[in-house]
């Protein structure tokens, strides 16, 4: 029997004896990733122009609201009206910043990466929404905190004033939150289906300003229900007619009113829980597609 011939070498590789972390740590780290990838952190400077472009224009906005309710004492846009205003930046915001957390990863082909153990298929696109629902919140409500500071600190009521700026902020903090979930969740599934970013990015806005046009033909209608439910057309005019719903007082100031939805505002609410929910189920379905492959 021939002696053997074979050398093992010793090049030094060593087994991880460290801790491991598991799914929360995965997951956790795709979310702060994700959150950083839709400011340009950690990326090039071009990559940051855009996204703090924004920040700045909806920053500088609540700041001169601040200075001008200061200056004549009284408020001239309230906290949920300031979100309504800033919402097509938004989509702007969305339509750069999805594609650059999800279609990038496709174009590269680094998913069966992100999908190996101990991260489960659904994580990934869960961790991206979070990511960019909570970017977009920051998005409007840092602004809106900025005009409650500005507003707490020149109320000439004390403690009193403060808690009803407070009670002013909180749910307009909270419809903030509804335009994030509805536009990241539409607009991260419409950029999860192409790898190149700029018909990512030209999807995103097609699909909240070619809609628009439904609405305003739906609203001359003769009809004065078809009027009232045109605003479910559009995903831009469907949070706002759940603000108008749920906000009231809100969002009729100095003579601007709501979206005029008459008595339909628990069917927005339940739309706009179902395009949510719809739109998170065909994510999910798209990624287990992906995995798939």
């Amino acid at each position: 029997m021939p002696e053997p011939t074979g050398v093992i070498h010793d090049i030094g590789y060593q087994r991880y004896t460290g801790p491991r972390l598991g799914r929360r740590a995965v997951f956790g780290a795709l979310y702060l990733h994700g959150l950083r990838t839709a400011f340009g952190l950690g990326r090039s400077a071009k990559a940051k122009i855009f996204p703090w472009l924004v920040v700045g224009i909806v920053t500088a906005v609540a700041a001169a609201l601040t200075a001008i309710r200061a200056q004549i004492g009284e408020a001239v846009m309230t906290y949920a009206q300031f979100a309504d205003n800033m919402s097509w930046l938004v989509i702007f915001f969305v339509a750069v910043a999805a594609p650059e957390l999800v279609s990038r990863d496709l174009r590269s082909g680094v998913l069966p990466l992100y999908f190996s153990r101990p991260l489960p298929r659904a994580d990934y696109p869960l961790a991206k929404l979070l990511a960019l629902a909570t970017a977009l919140w920051l998005l409007l409500g840092g602004p809106q905190f900025v005009m409650f500071l500005g507003a707490a600190f020149s109320t000439g009521d004390g403690m009193s004033g403060v808690a009803e700026e407070l009670l002013d902020l909180l749910p307009s903090l909270l419809y903030a939150g509804l335009w994030a979930a509805v536009f990241a969740s539409v607009g991260l599934l419409v950029a999860s289906l192409t790898g190149k970013r700029a018909f990512a990015a030209g999807g995103i806005v097609a699909v909240f300003l070619m809609t628009t046009p439904i609405v305003g033909t739906l609203s001359v209608m003769p009809s004065r229900t078809v009027n009232e439910l045109a605003f479910l057309a559009s995903p831009s005019t469907l949070v706002g007619g759940v603000g108008s719903w749920a906000l009231g007082d809100l969002l009729t100031f100095e003579g601007q009113s709501g979206v005029p939805i008459g008595g339909f505002g628990p069917v927005y609410a339940v739309a706009a829980v179902l395009l949510v929910a719809g739109c998170v189920a065909l994510l999910l379905r798209r990624y287990r597609k992906v995995a798939a492959r």
